[in-house]
This record gives structure tokens, C-alpha cells and sequence, in this order.
């Protein structure tokens, strides 16, 4: 599988895309002038020709787990607009979907019935993540390895398996486009720069796996109190698999999820979460957005279907954020 180089539609779609392209746009502006400026450049039919990324590479490959066993926090919402927004920012990106309900490979708009290659014939079968992976029809440079209902029953099938919990690490390292040593990795043009991991909401075999097989981890948090209950006992696996799994897993990104600044919980909250993990912290919190939400039903992140909107900018200037910071 051979990604394209610097690949765009003949006539772009997404306001991320042509925005990293066009030098008037003020990454400086209110929000508001922000948007109007995103809505435009949304509609321009003009075709522009990239020349690079709209930010960094890293050099190499980031395996990051997205992952929160407290339900409704925006894990797989985070997950695909972050990777449609690296997409559009010029990076190359590899969702895999861990979760059986397949939430993600319905917003990016792959097939996932029963039966078609999964994450399921990765774990149990070994099949290899390189047959697997389907390119998002949105975004020519963000694949995705699909998850289907037999996803349900591997973790019953797996407790029998030698090194149940490096399944999915063994996989990932073995797909040729995934090189996490910066040695390797240098001049090596194609290649992946992100492996995102949608978890689901809990914290058993799956999502044990992501845990080994991640070098970073995302946690989205929703803005309200029961989110911080949750926090404590996650924390806890991380440093769990830290001591006697993966000892490189680190916290490196905290999203603030469904914020709304018109309460007092949301600020207290965020101030509460800022205050504990600090630069770990995306500035950019995400807001409550109908959009957001509508997008799964038509086969989209928020990041083609309504590019214009809080939600879409929100996540663009977080994945901004995000390669910036990573980028060493």
C-alpha cells in the first residue's frame, strides 16, 4: 500500500486543506474571523498544488491511544476529526477502530459489515494491518483499519493466546509504513506519521492492547465532574502497564471535550485539569456542536461536512497543536 505524495482533490473539500495552503489565512484572528475566513476558503473551487505539509512531519511515526473508559467523553468523535485534521494539514494517518460497535469506520465512511478484514483478523488471526487498511473516500491521505461485530468476541478468544496483550503492538510494528525510530525513519518519504487508536469504553483486553501497543496516549474529558472521577482510575492502568508492559507509554495529550463556556462546571473543570497536567493540555477545548454530531450520519467527520463550523475549527487548531508539539 503506497500512500499519495502530497495528494488533494481536483476540487478541495475541506476548509482545513485550503486554509494550511492560502497565506492569507490569519492563524492569529478572533475565533469568529477565524471561521468566516474557514467558511470562505470552504468554497473557493480554485485547485492549489501542496508543496509540503501544512506542519511538520515528526520524524518518526506517533502510535497514539485514544482512550477513556468512561463512555460519551468524545473518544471516537476526538479520534476521527483529529486524523481528518491532520490529514488536512498534510499528514499521513492510519485510524485503526478497536471499538466492535465500529463507530469509527462509519464517520470515516468505511465499510464494516460482518465479515469484511478487521481489527478482528489482526488480533486473532494475524492477518497483516497493511491487507486490512482502506483509504477514507474524504481524504487521499488517512487509511483506516475498519472494525466489525466480531470484534465482540475477541477478547474471549484472545485470553487463551501466548502474549494476549502484544497482539496488536505486533501488528502495528509489522505493517512497512510504520517506523517509530527516528534513525530508520529519516528520509524515508512514505511512510505514516500518525497511528491513531480508537479505544472502546472500557478498560479490558482490547483496550489493554492499544495500551501496549501506543507510545502516547490522548484522554478526551469531557467538561463535567463525573469525567474527573473516572480520570483517577485510568491513570492508575496507565502506570499499571507502564511498570510491567510498556514502559514508553506516556500521557502526552489531554483534550477538553463538549465544553460549554457559558457554565461554571466546564470552567472549573478545565481550570482543574490545566492546573494538574499543565502543558499536557490542549489549549483549544472543544465545544457542544450539533454538527459534530450530525456528521456520523452522512459517512464524515465535521471536518468535510461542515468545515466552517466551531466544531470543525475547534479540532483543526487542536491537531494543529498536537503535530506541533510533536514535531522534534
Amino acid at each position: 500500500m503506497t500512500i499519495p505524495s502530497g495528494a488533494t482533490p481536483s476540487t478541495p473539500r475541506t476548509a482545513g486543506d485550503l486554509a494550511s495552503l492560502n497565506d492569507a489565512y490569519d492563524t492569529e484572528a478572533t475565533p469568529l474571523a477565524r471561521a468566516a475566513q474557514h467558511s470562505l476558503l470552504a468554497r473557493q473551487q480554485t485547485s492549489p498544488t501542496r508543496s509540503g505539509g501544512a506542519v511538520p512531519r515528526p520524524r518518526a511515526t506517533r502510535v497514539m491511544v485514544v482512550a477513556n473508559q468512561k463512555g460519551g467523553v468524545g473518544k471516537t468523535t476526538t479520534t476521527v476529526n483529529v486524523a481528518a485534521a491532520l490529514a488536512q494539514l498534510g499528514q499521513r494517518v492510519l485510524v485503526i477502530d478497536l471499538d466492535p460497535q465500529g463507530n469509527a469506520s462509519t464517520a470515516l465512511s468505511v465499510e464494516h459489515r460482518r465479515g469484511v478484514p478487521s481489527t478482528y483478523d489482526a488480533l486473532v488471526e494475524g492477518k497483516p494491518l497493511a491487507d486490512i487498511a482502506k483509504p477514507c473516500p474524504d481524504l487521499p491521505t488517512l487509511y483506516v483499519v475498519p472494525a466489525t461485530i466480531d470484534l465482540a468476541g475477541a477478547e474471549i478468544e484472545l485470553v487463551s493466546v501466548v502474549a494476549r496483550e502484544g497482539r496488536l503492538r505486533k501488528a502495528i510494528h509489522g505493517h512497512p509504513l510504520v517506523i517509530t525510530d527516528a534513525a530508520q525513519a529519516a528520509g524515508i518519504e512514505d511512510r505514516f506519521d500518525y497511528v491513531l487508536i480508537d479505544c472502546p469504553p472500557s478498560l479490558g483486553l482490547l483496550t489493554l492492547n492499544a495500551l501496549v501497543a501506543g507510545d502516547e496516549m490522548m484522554i478526551p474529558i469531557q467538561a463535567e465532574y463525573y469525567a474527573l472521577e473516572g480520570l483517577g482510575q485510568l491513570l492508575e492502568t496507565v502506570d499499571m502497564v507502564r511498570a510491567h508492559l510498556n514502559p514508553d507509554l506516556a500521557v502526552s495529550t489531554i483534550l477538553l471535550t463538549m465544553y460549554d463556556a457559558r457554565t461554571r462546571l466546564a470552567a472549573g473543570v478545565a481550570e482543574e485539569v490545566r492546573g494538574h497536567f499543565g502543558d499536557q493540555v490542549i489549549r483549544t477545548a472543544i465545544p457542544r456542536s450539533v454538527r459534530v454530531s450530525e456528521a456520523p450520519s452522512y459517512g464524515q467527520t465535521v471536518m468535510t461536512y461542515d468545515p466552517g463550523s466551531p466544531g470543525a475549527l475547534s479540532y483543526f487548531e487542536a491537531a494543529r497543536e498536537i503535530a506541533t508539539k510533536g514535531a522534534r
